[in-house]
């Protein structure tokens, strides 16, 4: 009897993994909980839905700038300590967000988060997995991402629930609560671990000359410009389609119960069939999902389950992408893994930044207008990938493939 309790002791998830993966859940509300309450921050600030969008873009290219730059300045920073400054830092940015009396102060805030978010992130991954015993690390790694994977399906409808029984302000008060609550957990349970040997910044750039880096890069981008660079337009794009105050909540969280599910599969769906046949059906998905939006958009209000079909649909072919294209990197440069995947997240964010910032030109002109031109740029990634369909691709259940699943 004591060993099978020590057994079943033994198969809890450690209480401080659980709170590094709030404190990922609490980063990717962050990312995303601006996109329910736009139109509302909108007012208050008074300027234009596209113009509010862009604090997202800010935060984007801020994200996608200093991630590397962190990594490189506080790698022999204690994690800790480091850990922790970077969830303060979060909450007093989301404070400052809430309290933003115009847009100007609202922008240097979201640039202030996105620096909390970037020490934060990578390095929560790598502390789990460095606290856990070999045979756990997948779990352990599984459940710090997850906390993104959830916030994904979650931020962006709470944060909408939040704005309607509160405020949009309110809203952000409530996320720079969590991180501060995610701030004291880490510094309250996470041991003492240094810090590691500091990569030059130029080092990390040097993978951008491998020649399989720089042919797998550029989807990413041009895949997450397409995707996702309308998602911080959500509501006024549900608006086109009939939808009332009371149903956004719940086609938003469609949207992201379409983004947990594919993300859940595309990583054993990339081993088990191959990165390129994957981001092919993705691509397609994309296009069509994208078309049949541009559609609806012009013929005028639809009902519910429609909107419902499609913002599922748009989550799903959204965010398949990350595992296949990952892969396709670590098989182009094995032996520069880390590099490349930090390098895949900083280029993810770039292609969220441009994506939003032209979602914010082209909106103004017609909800068609716009969510037609991400059709074409989905239908533009299909080319790419039949161009450089030989680079990263390997034979299912290789040694690599093994590697980024676990």
């Amino acid at each position: 009897m004591g060993r099978f309790r020590t057994g079943m002791r033994m198969s809890r998830i450690p209480i401080r993994t659980l709170v590094l993966g709030l404190g990922t859940f609490a980063v990717g509300t962050d990312a995303y909980v601006v996109a329910g309450f736009l139109p509302a921050m909108a007012r208050s600030l008074e300027v234009s839905e596209s113009t509010a969008g862009q604090s997202a873009t800010v935060f984007a290219v801020a994200y996608a700038v200093l991630s590397p730059v962190l990594a490189t300045f506080t790698a022999r920073v204690p994690r800790r300590a480091l850990l922790t400054a970077a969830l303060a830092v979060l909450a007093l940015a989301n404070l400052g967000s809430a309290l933003a009396p115009n847009y100007p102060v609202l922008m240097v805030t979201r640039v202030l988060a996105a620096a909390g978010a970037a020490a934060f992130t990578p390095n929560a991954g790598a502390v789990a997995a460095a606290m856990a015993a070999p045979q756990q690390r997948a779990r352990a790694l599984a459940v710090v991402v997850g906390g993104l994977t959830v916030a994904t399906a979650l931020g962006v409808p709470l944060g909408n629930l939040a704005d309607r029984a509160l405020s949009w302000r309110a809203a952000l008060g409530l996320v720079a609560a969590l991180c501060a609550v995610c701030a004291a957990g880490v510094l309250a349970v996470l041991p003492g671990l240094p810090g590691s040997p500091s990569v030059p910044l130029r080092a990390r750039l040097d993978a951008l000359r491998h020649p399989g880096v720089v042919a797998v890069l550029p989807l990413t981008l041009l895949g997450i410009m397409a995707s996702y660079g309308l998602y911080a337009y959500a509501v006024p794009l549900l608006h086109e389609l009939g939808a009332t105050p009371a149903s956004e909540m719940w086609l938003l969280f469609l949207y992201g119960v379409g983004a947990f599910v594919t993300n859940l599969v595309a990583g054993r769906a990339a081993d088990r069939y191959g990165p390129v046949r994957v981001l092919a059906v993705g691509y397609t998905a994309l296009t069509l999902t994208l078309g049949a939006f541009t559609l609806a958009a012009g013929t005028g209000p639809h009902v519910l389950p429609a909107a419902a079909l499609l913002m599922a649909a748009w989550g799903a072919s959204t965010w398949f992408q990350t595992p296949a294209q990952q892969l396709r990197l670590i098989t182009a440069a094995p032996q520069e893994t880390a590099v490349v995947v930090g390098l895949n997240g900083s280029v993810l964010y770039l292609g969220i930044a441009l994506g939003t910032a032209l979602g914010g030109l082209l909106l103004p002109v017609g909800a068609p207008v716009a969510l037609g031109v991400s059709a074409v740029l989905a239908a533009g990634c299909l080319l790419y990938l039949a161009a450089t369909r030989r680079v990263g691709e390997r034979a299912p259940e290789s040694p690599v493939s093994q590697r980024v699943r676990e």
